[in-house]
């Protein structure tokens, strides 16, 4: 195994602890307090980190930086609050449909085209999704689920604009206006309900802030040493360690329907990721290129210099 899947794995184990805190401080704790405390934590150190660094704050582009910070912050409270409200490694399966929704995301405004293949691989994530809702209850958890499919849906638009940003901002920088929007979003939402934190909680809300931010650094690292592709796929083992520590702490057994739609979305997020791009057809003058290398060298025409300045 490659360091990239390593760092993968210890990425997504950190979160999955990070999803237990959030899961223990959330009994008595609103999910919209817990998403201010894990923002502001993080924009704290974040931003210790962007001075050590001397990544400085760009002067153009905040429009669209504020854009992806409210989608993530969107994206916290209401994963958060999904958490909070139904088993572990439910909520964990349904944040895991963002990639689906990024291809939709993607086909929707940046004129991608979807494949015959693409198509039947959504449509058998979204039997997956159905499954987890449950709507066919007519329960409160169809609600809460149907909440976490929303926060699958933000990520996706949070990742979409990050495909933009990466190529213009510091990733810190991306990073400090997620949360920073995010602290500034969860105000209103905890506005009425806010609840002053015991010291035992204040341990789990900072050891939240902390242990996420720890994460992304795993997960971003992640990403430098290995395929995109391949570190998300091997994300999905955590499904996994939330599975486990839901059954370990909170005796949360899912029933059939919850494995079948897990299952479903799973595989479908797998063969999406794995998906081998369409490859450039070769250009008439490469082409020509090439066969001229491949001729002997006494059948080949002599080369003029050619002087080039470089910009």
């Amino acid at each position: 195994m490659k360091n990239g899947v390593y760092l993968a794995i210890c990425s997504s184990l950190i979160f999955s602890i990070m999803n237990a805190l959030v899961k223990e401080v959330s009994a008595t704790i609103p999910s919209s307090e817990v998403a201010f405390f894990r923002s502001i934590i993080g924009t704290v150190l974040i931003f210790a980190m962007m001075r050590m660094q001397q990544v400085e704050f760009s002067k153009k582009g905040i429009p669209m930086l504020a854009l992806r910070g409210v989608l993530g912050a969107l994206y916290l409270i209401a994963y958060f609050y999904t958490i909070s409200k139904i088993p572990l490694t439910d909520a964990s399966i349904l944040a895991h449909l963002s990639p689906v929704f990024v291809i939709v995301v993607a086909t929707l405004f940046l004129k991608e085209k979807l494949s015959k293949q693409t198509i039947w691989l959504l449509v058998l994530a979204f039997v997956g999704a159905i499954l987890l809702v449950k709507p066919f209850n007519y329960s409160t958890y169809s609600i809460y689920a149907f909440v976490g499919v929303l926060s699958a849906l933000f990520a996706a638009g949070a990742a979409t604009s990050i495909r933009y940003l990466s190529q213009r901002h510091h990733a810190y920088e991306i990073v400090f206006y997620f949360l920073a929007t995010a602290t500034v979003v969860s105000i209103p939402f905890m506005w009425n309900q806010f609840v002053m934190p015991s010291l035992y909680e204040w341990v789990l809300l900072g050891s939240i802030g902390v242990v996420s931010l720890i994460g992304q650094i795993f997960l971003t690292k992640a990403f430098t040493h290995e395929n995109a592709i391949v570190v998300e796929v091997v994300r999905y083992i955590g499904i996994l360690f939330n599975a486990t520590w839901g059954f370990m702490f909170w005796s949360e057994t899912p029933d059939g329907i919850t494995v079948l739609g897990g299952v479903l979305i799973v595989a479908a997020c797998i063969a999406l990721s794995r998906k081998k791009k369409p490859q450039p057809t070769e250009r008439p003058n490469q082409q020509s290129n090439q066969q001229l290398k491949e001729q002997p060298k006494e059948q080949q025409p002599p080369q003029s210099t050619v002087y080039t300045r470089k910009m």
